[in-house]
């Protein structure tokens, strides 16, 4: 099959000279400085986009600010509710749109981009905005005594905490930009983003369907750049909360430099170097495909995907054999090639550092299939699977999220648990099995915000996410988003 036909519509846009999103309207760069997107499947541009400077990020708070204090404010919960909903049913209507760009500038396959990234994307916009009318706080009687008749009671209450810096990671631009912007929304913050320098295309496209769907000006702000606009944006002192997706390593330079911000909030929803473990009465015929499509979905670049498998050692020559020619078949390709099953790494620094994790492997020969780099165009590398023989291994303790997983094998539960919790990490886990009773005996014991029976690395908005451990601080979704985006107040009155 070929390419899908690009709409004129996604190329009229890259084609702009785009500027930041700031009150409600496009306000022109201040500097000349421009980064390329680059398409990692081609590694042509197809758009620029500008850097922010320290005034343009603060100009885009003081919207926020000004914005979360006038009309926000005065915006009923029923009102913004509404609101979400009809920027959901706008992204729905320009979703082919979304899609395409997503695709062009991450390397999403464009049924990935369709069916998960833009369809989840008002999914959660939707769940978010029904959310906007049920925060309320509670009623209680304090046991003060009384000294002359007098009475008390005593109540507490959920306000909006402020302005939100929202600093998105490239991998899924769009849907998680969208979680931050509906936490926000829906409890009545205001928000500046800002997206990874890789991805920024399709943020800029909402903000603009935001002020359609009625949302007012200064309440979603989008500046662009790299770095060290995002340390502008923490900086910036007006900044209520941070909500950061993206690395360890700078999720911790975040979160230490937001407390010295007079203890600025945050939420760190970071890495994680997730297993799966395979136990004795696993059938591996029938987990295979959702195995191998939860850990190679957009070539393992989800913070949540499986990149350790532990296998019960009665299984494990049966596992290697089957997965080795399942992963042989992954056919890799065009992202806009609807019949691609695995396209390129999203950007050229991952690609460069996924590479030297397989020169490591190579080197090491632990490499058990795949392990290939592409010598033509493209951030294109082969499904690897790797062996190993200790939980020390450095290809089993750090994250290469990619399509980079290692094996090793276990005789006993004890001895599982053991070897999935010897990691700094704990965002994700998977047991795969028919037992139930172990399964739950298990669950327990594993060091993890989430654990999945017979799945693994797909989200419901319904159940919260986040990490323990080195993978994060806080929880996305469910009903938990609301306290790590409003102050409880305690109110007491006599009488």
């Amino acid at each position: 099959m070929s390419d899908v036909q690009i709409l004129a519509s996604v190329q009229q846009f890259m084609a702009r000279q785009h500027g930041h999103f700031i009150q409600g309207e496009w306000v022109k760069a201040a500097s000349s400085e421009r980064i390329h997107i680059i398409n990692p499947a081609t590694e042509q541009s197809v758009a620029t986009i500008a850097v922010a400077t320290k005034q343009e990020v603060e100009a885009a708070v003081q919207s926020a600010e000004q914005a979360f204090h006038t009309v926000w404010a005065n915006t009923s919960p029923y009102e913004r509710g509404q609101k979400l909903l009809k920027l959901a049913d706008l992204v729905e209507q320009h979703a082919e749109e979304f899609a395409q760009l997503e695709s062009l500038t991450t390397g999403k396959l464009i049924q990935l981009s369709r069916h998960l990234e833009v369809a989840q994307t008002i999914v959660f916009l939707r769940y978010f905005a029904g959310w906007a009318t049920k925060i309320h706080g509670q009623t209680m009687t304090p046991s003060i005594p009384s000294m002359q008749g007098e009475q008390y009671t005593a109540y507490t209450m959920r306000q909006a905490i402020g302005v939100i810096a929202g600093i998105v990671p490239w991998n899924f631009s769009l849907m998680i930009g969208c979680w931050k912007i509906g936490s926000a929304l829906t409890t009545g913050c205001t928000i500046v983003l800002k997206p990874s320098e890789f991805t920024t295309l399709s943020l800029l496209r909402l903000a603009e369907l935001a002020i359609e769907a009625g949302i007012p000006a200064g309440v979603i702000n989008v500046v662009t750049g790299a770095g060290q606009t995002g340390q502008y944006l923490i900086d910036a002192k007006k900044i209520k909360k941070v909500s950061f997706t993206g690395s360890v390593a700078t999720g911790i330079a975040i979160g230490q430099r937001a407390m010295c911000n007079d203890l600025t909030r945050v939420s760190l929803e970071l890495g994680g170097k997730n297993a799966a473990a395979i136990c004795a009465d696993a059938d591996i015929d029938a987990l295979l495909p959702t195995l191998l499509q939860a850990t190679f979905v957009h070539q393992g670049q989800v913070c949540a995907a499986p990149e350790r498998f532990f296998v019960h050692q009665s299984k494990y020559d049966e596992f290697i054999e089957k997965i080795t020619v399942a992963m042989q078949q992954i056919k890799m390709g065009s992202p806009l090639d609807e019949s691609t099953m695995f396209g390129p790494l999203s950007n050229k620094v991952h690609f460069e550092k996924v590479k030297q994790y397989l020169e490591m492997a190579q080197n090491k020969q632990q490499v058990i299939c795949g392990g290939k780099v592409h010598a033509g165009t493209g951030y294109f590398v082969e499904p690897t699977l790797l062996k190993v023989t200790s939980v020390e291994d450095p290809l089993f303790m750090e994250e290469t999220f990619g399509p980079v997983v290692s094996v090793i094998t276990f005789e006993h539960d004890e001895e599982l648990i053991s070897m999935m919790n010897h990691s700094r990490f704990g965002l994700t886990a998977s047991i795969w099995t028919n037992d139930l009773a172990k399964a739950l005996r298990l669950i327990p014991k594993i060091e993890a915000g989430s654990v999945w029976v017979n799945m693994h690395t797909f989200l419901d908005p319904a159940v919260p996410f986040g990490g323990v451990k080195a993978s994060g601080l806080g929880r996305e979704f469910s009903d938990a988003f609301i306290e790590d985006y409003t102050e409880l107040k305690s109110v007491m009155i006599r009488y």
